[in-house]
């Protein structure tokens, strides 16, 4: 059977790969001049290939409608394509948090795996090329099924046509959202697009503006709606002040879970989500308390503006000053009990409001998508068409950071490959 792949990133080449491997004639088409684009920037150019926990704690990762991916990623394991990376020969390592890179910390090198397996089964790549309709018939059972695609020049024929275009996150890569519009046409439903992994912006733009640029390591996060008193997420690890708001691992899985959030969009405008930063989470308030003192005994006759350098980030400093009110002239064995207090709380709930969120071309991945509803799970079928499969990230599924979007792309790319 003729199997026509439309899109050249991870999960259409693993669809390619699973294809020929069960015998198929494919071609595998991609608008763009190269493949795997999107790939090339993943891990910011290293490639965090996936993740070494276990495959259910890949779902319980994936706010994104995770259990609809049980079948695929049993299908295809992170240790599925740790080993066809090895056959290809290339070796993975495994870093902090749990995440898999290739030993030579090159994510071109990934690509070149897939490349290199593509072109030895012989699947056809055509480059440069837009596919502007894909091609249906009525069968005698009054569905529909898949009868081939046409690009700007040909229709080519085919019995299976696997969609897997990605989101619209980083256009410049391709992913301008193009599956959609064939999904739609087709009589697919698209669950609203928005932005996932994606930064924030911040209403404390004075705030966020001095602290651009501060790196902070082994922090706790908490994203809270103020109106209900819940804690939406909360995380520990690395997080980054830019001139808009926050980014980072941490804000960016965050995102996740924020754009899912019911009434989201009003409680941004009402200014009711608040992220607090635990600056030193390894510490109780009475642990900080006596830290502070201790330094403050060192430093008694320096001023108060003086006295965090061993504390604190020099950026942070300033910030955390006018915050507390204090005379920053103050000289530190002046400093009272309660002004303690009020160091120490914005030192472990430093609260920044949240405005929104960056435009989707920031967002590492796309939210929304293809109704899962209208996809059988264990082949990536759609419900609506005979031989029309889906892969990747153009289905309503997304995870957080980690190597957890790239196994869905795998996972879904073999399943849909392997029918």
């Amino acid at each position: 059977m003729r199997v026509i792949v439309i899109g050249g990133g991870p999960a259409g080449m693993m669809a390619a790969i699973t294809s020929a491997e069960n015998g198929n004639e494919v071609i595998l088409i991609e608008k763009m001049p190269s493949l795997g684009r999107k790939l090339c920037i993943t891990g910011k150019g290293r490639c965090n290939i996936t993740s070494s926990l276990e495959m259910e704690d890949f779902i319980k990762n994936t706010p994104g409608n995770g259990m609809f991916l049980y079948s695929a990623f049993n299908n295809y394991t992170n240790q599925d394509i740790i080993s066809f990376l090895a056959n290809q020969g290339l070796k993975v390592k495994e870093e902090r948090g749990n995440r898999i890179f290739p030993v030579t910390d090159t994510a071109r090198d990934v690509l070149n795996c897939f490349i290199k397996r593509l072109n030895e089964l012989n699947v056809k790549i055509m480059l440069n090329t837009k596919v502007t309709e894909i091609i249906t018939e009525n069968t005698d059972t009054n569905s529909k099924k898949v009868v081939g695609v046409k690009t700007e020049n040909e229709v080519i024929k085919a019995g299976k046509v696997i969609l897997a275009t990605g989101g619209k996150s980083y256009p410049t890569t391709g992913s301008t959202g193009d599956g959609y519009s064939f999904a739609k046409a087709l009589g697919h439903t698209i669950k609203d697009v928005k932005p996932s992994l994606v930064p924030l912006e911040s209403y404390d733009k004075e705030c966020v503006k001095e602290l651009q640029g501060l790196s902070l390591k082994n922090v706790e996060i908490n994203i809270i709606d103020e109106i209900k008193g819940k804690t939406i997420y909360n995380d520990f690890g690395e997080m980054l002040f830019t001139h808009f708001g926050v980014s980072g691992p941490t804000i960016l899985s965050g995102s996740a879970h924020l754009v899912r959030y019911k009434n989201i969009d009003g409680l941004l405008k009402d200014k009711k989500i608040a992220l607090t930063i635990d600056f030193k989470p390894a510490l109780t308030e009475e642990k900080l308390d006596s830290r502070i003192l201790r330094d403050f005994e060192e430093l008694k006759n320096k001023q108060f503006k003086n006295s965090l350098d061993k504390l604190l980030p020099k950026k942070l400093i300033p910030v955390i000053i006018q915050r507390t009110g204090i005379n920053e002239n103050k000289k530190v064995n002046e400093i009272t009990k309660e002004e303690r207090r009020k160091i120490i709380k914005e030192l472990k709930s430093f609260k920044i409001y949240i405005k929104g969120f960056r435009p989707i071309e920031e967002a590492i991945i796309t939210s929304g998508g293809i109704n899962i509803k209208e996809i059988n799970p264990k082949t990536m079928e759609s419900k609506i068409v005979n031989g029309l499969y889906f892969a990747g990230e153009v289905i309503d599924v997304d995870s957080y950071t980690g190597g957890f979007n790239l196994q869905i792309a795998y996972s879904t790319g073999y399943t849909a490959g392997k029918e």
